[in-house]
């Protein structure tokens, strides 16, 4: 039998070896979900709605578990994976609340004995292929309005949230969802090829550009639904007249939370030149505030690198940066446990991979600007489009910048925000489709049209 080995990635040590899927096993679970998915789809709404009521509950009894659980498999520190669960909840009640109001039949017209209306019936299978930053997060925003909605998931957590996708799958069963409505499948890249390969209504993935690309390249010609959540490298502008230290404190979380392994972490900073050497000294105190050791303290607000291979990636873009003139301002190295060192650059500019390439760790680059114009242009010579920011007082100033920004989601003096009843999506590499809001519970959808004549 196959097995999929987990271990702790602040100290090396093996936590569970589990068995994991090959290519047989994944067909055979599709076949189940397929042959399953009728079924749950024919019950009331409102027995579903049971089912992940009583899954939030569950999540709720087991929270403190459930953090250490995804703590020790993906080195998050623990405050952030406890905030990460009591976070779910709200999107939970945001599902549940909304599922029936967005999918109810519309009636949109009846003139004359001729009623026109509009049905939303459930794709059928989806294949959810999960990210390890935010398992539950990420996860929950496919699966709880996918099986709201009457579909059956395959959902297949990352190699690096194993534990978690399977608790997920555990509270899903004791609360009612049926063991082949909602089935975890186990593995590596080779078991997400194997699950695309299957017969599924829809693909919904969450990580690098280059495997949603092949993925796309996958399913393309199949017409399977495809909703793909990729890369960003997320810039905020910082206006002349913002406070620097309010800018500052705001933009060392949002860049550096999650040991700054968010899609939506702010990734390159551009500062109005009258406010720049305020900005950077206050940005460069708060940053040097955060406690970086074990995940499982309290304190710890630097984890670990979940994935090794990325301190290639951190330790390749600060000497390019170097080569390349730029100036460390702290940071630059690794730490015992599988971190990395909160670093920030000044003097950066966009030949360095720093400010093209993403991150996806603790690592920052400040560029100074003339002007408004030059945010703009520099914010937008990105082949990403997933979030930008813009700090200042006045709304107009920020609006009208935003507004000539390509990104799916724009935040005035405010960053790292996702929110339930807002759509997520991005622009260019950032991916296709979207989740969450009334939207991201039709997307689970495939509107049916009714043209009915009364006789």
């Amino acid at each position: 039998m196959t097995t999929l080995a987990i271990h702790n990635p602040a100290t090396g040590a093996l936590i569970a070896e589990v068995p994991a899927d090959d290519a047989a096993s994944v067909a055979s679970k599709a076949l189940a979900a397929r042959s399953a998915q009728p079924a749950w789809a024919a019950l009331p709404l409102a027995q579903r709605q049971a089912c992940i009521t009583k899954f939030r509950a569950a999540v709720v009894a087991e929270l403190d578990a459930l953090a250490v659980t995804m703590t020790r498999e993906t080195g998050k520190p623990i405050k952030m994976s406890r905030n990460e669960l009591n976070g779910l909840l709200g999107r939970i009640d945001f599902f549940l609340t909304e599922a029936a109001p967005s999918t109810a039949t519309q009636t949109v017209f009846a003139d004359g004995g001729m009623t026109e209306q509009i049905q939303h019936i459930p794709l059928g299978v989806i294949a959810n292929i999960s990210a390890w930053n935010y398992p539950w997060f990420v996860g929950g925003n496919v699966f709880i309005p996918a099986l709201l909605t009457g579909n059956a998931v395959l959902y297949k957590p990352s190699e690096y949230a194993t534990l978690t996708g399977l608790a997920m799958a555990r509270l899903l069963h004791t609360a009612g969802v049926p063991l082949d409505v909602f089935i975890p499948v186990v593995g590596g890249g080779e078991v997400g090829a194997a699950l695309q390969a299957q017969r599924i209504d829809g693909l919904f993935f969450t990580g690098s550009y280059a495997t949603g690309a092949r993925i796309a390249q996958t399913l393309g010609p199949r017409m399977v639904k495809l909703q793909l959540e990729l890369g960003g490298k997320d810039p905020t502008y910082v206006c002349d007249d913002a406070d620097p230290r309010i800018a500052a404190e705001s933009l060392a979380d949002g860049a550096m939370y999650n040991t700054g392994q968010s899609c939506c972490s702010v990734e390159r900073i551009y500062v109005h030149e009258k406010i720049f050497d305020s900005f950077v000294a206050a940005f460069l105190d708060t940053v040097q505030g955060f406690k970086v050791g074990d995940p499982m303290d309290d304190s710890t607000y630097i984890g670990a690198i979940t994935r090794p291979q990325q301190l290639d990636v951190l330790d390749a873009q600060v000497a390019d940066a170097i080569a390349k003139g730029a100036t460390l301002l702290t940071g630059g190295k690794r730490l015992p446990g599988n971190t990395y060192a909160p670093t920030v650059f000044s003097g950066v500019n966009h030949t360095m991979d720093l400010m093209v390439e993403e991150s996806f760790g603790p690592i920052i680059g400040i560029q100074k600007v003339a002007n408004d114009a030059e945010a703009v242009a520099l914010m937008n010579d990105t082949r990403y489009g997933l979030t930008a920011g813009v700090f200042s007082p006045d709304e107009a100033r920020a609006r009208a910048v935003l507004g000539q920004v390509n990104a799916g989601s724009v935040y005035w003096n405010c960053c790292d925000r996702v929110s339930p009843r807002l759509p997520w999506s991005g622009h260019g590499d950032s991916g296709v489709g979207l989740t969450l809001s009334t939207y991201g519970i039709q997307t689970f959808t495939r509107p049916k049209a009714w043209h009915l004549r009364q006789a």
